[in-house]
């Protein structure tokens, strides 16, 4: 189990009103969010993988602050990830909703800010931006830490009435310990692990395109919002290529089996997909099993159906409006 070492600390009135300055240029709300100073940690000390720092305004700060009507209050963590795969669950914000300069609030960032090598963290999922952005409801983050590790910042803003708590962190590790100079398929598949994460875009109505950690369902189960499209990727053991999928539009027309994280369906033209099959490719099929379920307006849960299987719901044409996919070791092995 990984154990997590809490640091309160103060922040000085500079540094919190930085942080909590933000500007009606978006872009430039975004540096300003993930730029501000934080006490400099002198000697980088891991306890089984993570460490956390928290900072909390003092009460003196945070009247600063209050006083200022245009400004967010901002408490953050820091986190020190060891190299690796993890999922990093952020739960709800207990703060006072409202707006900032049309910002809507409370809100969390999750960056990588480059330590003192000038190492950083990917966060997957964020299309190549060093940062996401939460609601106030919080989620999960898939984080890929490099060789030698890296940090990450999560950062809540909330409104000048009030300076928001600090956000509820949990750090799960996904893969396993590497050894110095490990290739990415490991040669003993006794090492490999039992289930395999992925990231899944969906192209949904009204929404546009939305990026997930594949962790039990994603989309919008119960709120009638279709799903136009879909890609996969594998994140750590699988490569791209070797996860395939397949898309069912109206009147059961059927698309070609893609790969390398392609997304397979419509944008724009309001083709819900009423099914979908996915599987593996042939070199990775024998080790693992893709395990999929499918929900849909009218026919509820359809599934679970594996390994290329059609997943397909009771009334025809039937709109899909959530997945939920597992790649898992295969247990005749």
């Amino acid at each position: 189990m990984e154990h997590v070492l809490q640091i309160f600390s103060n922040l000085s009135e500079e540094a919190l009103i930085k942080a909590s300055d933000f500007y009606d240029n978006s872009e430039a709300a975004l540096r300003g969010a993930a730029d501000y100073a934080i006490p400099i940690i002198r000697e980088r000390i891991v306890i089984q993988t993570v460490q956390t720092s928290r900072f909390e305004p003092s009460e003196t700060n945070s009247q600063a602050t209050l006083a200022n009507s245009d400004q967010s209050s901002a408490t953050g963590s820091l986190i020190a990830l060891d190299q690796g795969l993890y999922v990093v669950e952020i739960g709800e914000t207990q703060s006072m909703p409202g707006r900032v300069l049309g910002l809507r609030l409370p809100s969390v960032q999750i960056s990588s800010p480059p330590d003192e090598q000038d190492r950083s963290a990917e966060i997957i999922g964020s299309a190549g931006r060093s940062d996401m952005w939460l609601g106030r409801e919080g989620g999960t983050v898939v984080i890929k830490s490099p060789a030698g590790g890296a940090l990450v910042l999560i950062t809540t803003y909330g409104l000048p009435a009030q300076v928001p708590p600090a956000a509820d962190v949990q750090v799960r590790r996904l893969d396993r310990p590497k050894s110095n100079g490990a290739a990415r398929r490991s040669a003993d598949p006794a090492d490999e692990p039992e289930e395999i994460l992925c990231e899944i875009v969906l192209h949904m109505e009204r929404l546009g395109d939305r990026r997930f950690p594949g962790e039990g369902w994603v989309g919008n189960r119960g709120k009638r919002l279709r799903i136009e499209a879909f890609s996969i990727r594998p994140v750590g053991t699988l490569l791209a290529r070797d996860i395939e999928f397949r898309a069912v539009g109206p009147k059961g027309r059927q698309t070609p089996w893609v790969t390398d994280a392609k997304l397979c369906g419509t944008r724009g033209q309001s083709l819900p997909l009423t099914g979908f099959a996915i599987r593996l490719a042939p070199n990775v099929a024998e080790r693992f099993d893709v395990i999929y379920q499918g929900a849909f307006f009218e026919s509820g849960v359809v599934g679970p159906n594996r390994n290329g299987e059609l997943c397909a719901p009771h009334h025809p044409d039937d709109p899909l409006e959530a997945i939920n996919v597992r790649v898992v070791r295969r247990s005749d092995r």
